[in-house]
């Protein structure tokens, strides 16, 4: 569980893994695809590697 604020309903959420649909390890970072709870995608960049500064482009 991690907390993630929601660009669609602009609140910070309890994630859950159950609602993690994707992880995908990049030189970039983990890219971590989940549903929030208001039901909209949002895609995450996490992990080491992971600027907190930069926003990585991810591929649709």
């Amino acid at each position: 569980m991690f907390d993630h604020f929601c660009t669609a309903c602009d609140k910070r959420q309890l994630i859950f893994p159950s609602q993690v649909t994707s992880l995908t390890n990049t030189d970039h970072g983990i890219i971590v695809e989940l549903t929030c709870w208001c039901g909209a995608e949002q895609t995450l960049v996490t992990g080491r590697a992971a600027s907190r500064s930069a926003r990585v482009p991810v591929a649709a």
